[in-house]
Order: structure tokens, then sequence, then C-alpha cells
């Protein structure tokens, strides 16, 4: 009756825990690991859903290994109480003390600050044996019965890897958005988390990429989960690598299978109350191949060089009214969806009416929402010569290929600048140094000569040198 007692006290203690309100914690691992332990952060969420929540901190001397996640929901007395959890791990890179320095998080749009901490490294720890007191139940000795090996039984995944593409056709130059996502149903039983996803993923992306292609990468750096809902059923996606893809060429994307491993875990087949009643286990789960065909761009003269995406014009100019002579900037924005990298100069056309510098480029490129947007800018510096009226869209034209309507568009503009004063072009010849011929011009002759007459008096004067020379000789040879 003692030992039954006893059993009843613990069973007490451990379930008379005091419901707590809604709160967020934030918990640093323990002071001291061995080399071969990972260390751990760990943001749980009391009875609240975690919506949201930014990147754990960097950690001199240890490199992030995976996150894994957990949740709970208990009813007490008739109330409800939940928690969601997020398990940061990090592996020390050598045996040391290493300082945590104060860092705060983010989440559900709220900041929480926590205070750092020292950590030791220390020698690898060596690994429990299978058979060690933990291992089993020491609460069988006490009702009488024999200690037996744990029997462990795999729960299966209600969970899936998946390589998606929005679109399975395309033209040269048209984007497509390439996702690879892992996506748990949410009546799935299995215990699972990532592993080493800082090591996977840097290989995934070799396999896939392909070489054909310009890449715009989304660049997801904290993998959470999302609700999505997958032929009428309720699943969580965790994106673990997006990008969009721009085909340079007519040839078709191949993207291969690859696969993910994951750390899944067997349960006790006969759970005991402080044995071991979890195996983990490695399992991989893979993607079907995935095909893009590229179709071709209707007859064109510009068919090979034209961009392609769904653009507009935005356009800003200082004045519409000028006289000859005065500048004015002039900005031709293209603005949409594409490969905005890839787009070049609107032609200009050239005359003596205008004259229109190199324009300055700038360009703006945002990546969400498995979209690329972005605008680019071409900033014109110019100055009228002549006074008329003048439509810049005879001047600026951009030409791509809209893949909305499927036809070749012209992006041109709609101002009409209007120019008062007197010509310029004359001014601007005489402003220019036609050089020292010309300068000459005005201080030379403009009687006729022969062209025999200098080579004659060029004669002359050689012989009346060579007489001056023999008359000097000769008086100072008498002397």
């Amino acid at each position: 009756m003692r030992k039954v007692g006893f059993l009843f006290t613990i069973i007490l203690l451990l379930t008379g825990v005091k419901v707590l309100g809604q709160q967020v914690s934030i918990d640093l691992g323990p002071d001291q690991i061995a080399s071969n332990q990972a260390f751990t952060i760990t943001l749980t969420i009391h009875n609240a859903r975690l919506e949201n929540y930014s990147p754990f901190p960097e950690i001199p001397g240890f490199v992030k290994r995976g996150t894994s996640s957990s949740s709970s929901t208990n009813f007490v007395n008739g109330r409800r109480s939940s928690s969601q959890s997020i398990i940061q791990n990090y592996v020390a890179t050598a045996e040391g003390e290493y300082t945590i320095k104060p860092f705060s998080m983010e989440v559900n749009g709220k900041n929480y600050n926590v205070q750092g901490k020292k950590i030791k490294v220390g020698p690898p720890a060596q690994r429990r044996q299978r058979n060690d007191p933990f291992g089993t139940d020491p609460f069988q000795d006490l009702f009488g019965r024999q200690n037996a090996p744990q029997e462990f039984v795999d729960v299966k995944a209600d969970a899936f890897l998946a390589l998606t593409t929005d679109k399975s056709a395309v033209y040269p130059g048209e984007g497509f958005t390439l996702t690879l996502a892992f996506y748990v149903a949410s009546n799935n039983r299995a215990d699972m988390r990532f592993y080493e996803l800082s090591k996977q993923i840097p290989e995934i992306m070799k396999k896939i990429k392909p070489a054909n292609c310009w890449e715009e990468n989304f660049n997801i750096d904290n993998i959470t989960g999302e609700p999505v809902e997958i032929n009428g059923e309720s699943y969580t996606q965790f994106k673990i690598f997006q990008a969009a893809y721009y085909p340079l060429n007519n040839e078709t994307i191949n993207f291969p299978k690859v696969g993910l491993e994951l750390i899944k875990y067997k349960v006790a087949k006969n759970p005991t109350f402080f044995g071991r009643n979890k195996q983990e286990e490695i399992v991989t789960f893979s993607t079907k191949p995935k095909k893009v065909t590229i179709k071709d761009l209707p007859p064109h003269p510009l068919r090979e060089s034209v961009t392609v995406g769904n653009y507009r014009l935005k356009e800003k100019i200082s004045s519409e009214s000028l006289k000859t002579g005065e500048s004015f900037n002039y900005s031709f924005d293209i603005a949409g969806e594409g490969n905005i990298s890839a787009i070049g100069e609107p032609r200009l056309t050239e005359d003596d009416n205008f004259d229109i510098y190199s324009p300055n480029i700038r360009q703006d490129i945002s990546r969400g929402h498995g979209k690329v947007r972005g605008t680019k800018s071409f900033s014109y510096y110019g100055i009228p010569n002549e006074p008329g009226e003048y439509a810049l869209g005879d001047y600026l034209q951009f030409i791509y290929f809209n893949v909305k309507s499927e036809t070749y568009d012209t992006l041109k503009s709609e101002i009409v600048l209007n120019v008062s004063g007197e010509s310029k072009k004359n001014e601007y010849i005489l402003s220019n140094d036609m050089g020292s011929f010309y300068d000459a011009m005005d201080i030379q002759s403009n009687q006729l000569t022969a062209l025999d007459a200098q080579d004659r008096m060029r004669s002359m004067a050689n012989i009346a040198i060579f007489v001056l020379i023999g008359l000097i000789a000769l008086v100072m040879f008498k002397k």
C-alpha cells in the first residue's frame, strides 16, 4: 500500500499543473553541453496561434542545424489550454566558452527581449547504452513485472514533398515560379521534424536549377507553416525553396526527382512511465519529375531580342512647354511583371529637332507572393532646337511581347511637347570651332596666282643666296 500511495502522489504532482494565460516564452538551452550535443533555443506560445516570428539569432561559434516543432492541447477542469513550440538547434564548431549576446525576436507582431548567457562546450559525451536504467520502467518491478525490450511501431505519415510550377508552358523570356514545399495533413499523427536543412537545400538547388534560365531567388530564410487546402483537405505548407525562372532559349526544361530527409519517430507499442517511448529514424520524401515546355514566339523582326512580360508605361516630364535651347528632363518608366533585369533601353529616334542624351538607368525589383515585379526607369536629358509641336511617342518607343494578350505590343509616350522661340540650328553650327584652316582665310590674299610662279621665285632666291655666300668667301680669302 505504501508503494501505491507513493505512485498516486507522483501522479497528482505531475497532473496538478496550473493553467497559465496567453504568453510567449523564449528559453535558452543549458549552460554546459558536450561538443556532440545540440544547443537549443525554444520559442513557445501558449493559448494562441503562432502566426509569424523573426529568425532565430546567429551564435558565434555555432551553426544552425534545422528546426523542429511541437504542439499540445490539454483540457483541465473543463478549461482548454494549448501550446506551440519551435525549437532551433545549434551545433558548436569547437570546444570552448561562448557568449550569447542579448537579442530580441518578433512574435506575432510583438518584440520580446531575451537576456544572453555564456555556454561552455566540453569534450564529446559517450552515447548512452540501450540497457541504461532510463530505457526501462522502474515501476515494472514495483508491480512485479519483468523488464523486457521495448517494441516500437511505425506511424504512417500523412505528408508529402512536392515540386510545383505555376505554369506548364511558357514563351522564351516568360517567367514561371517553381516551389519546393513539404505538406503535412491536419490529421497527421506521425511525429516528424526537419533534418540538416542547411546541408540538404544547397544540394537540392544544384539538382533542380536549369542551366538555360535566368533565376530570381525568393531567398526563404525562415521556414514556417502556412495553412492551405488541397482537393478539399487541409494541409500545412512548409516552403523550402522558391524561385522564378526565365528561359533563355527554346529548350524544354526538365526538373529531376529530388528527395528530402526528415527525422520521423516510431512510438512504443507499450508506453511506460519513465521508459523511452520514441525511436527516431531518417526517412526520405521524394518529389515527382516535372517538365516545362517552351512555346515559339510568333514571327516578328525582333523575335530573337524582344523582351517578354506584362508591362505598362509610367512617364514624367519636367515641363511640356519650352523654348528652344531650354533643357528638359523626361522619365520613361517600364513597370510590371517579368524579368526586369533583362529590359533594354527604349528605341530612340534622333533628328535635328532635339538633342537627347543617353539615359540614366535605375531598376527596382520586388519578389513576393510567387511573383517578380518591378520598375526599370530611363531618365533622359534633352534640348529642343526647333520650334513646333512634337509628340514624344515619335521619338521613344519600347516594343515587347505581351504574355497576357500573346501579341507584340508597344509602349510609347503620350506627351506632346510645345516648343517656341527661334531656330537654334545655325547657332549650333557657328558655336563649333571649324579649325585653323578656316581661321587663316581672313588673312590670306584672294588674288589668283599661277602655280609655277612660286617655283620661279623660289629658284631665284636660292641663286641669290649662293652668290652672296661666294662674295663673302672671296673677301675673306683676300684678307
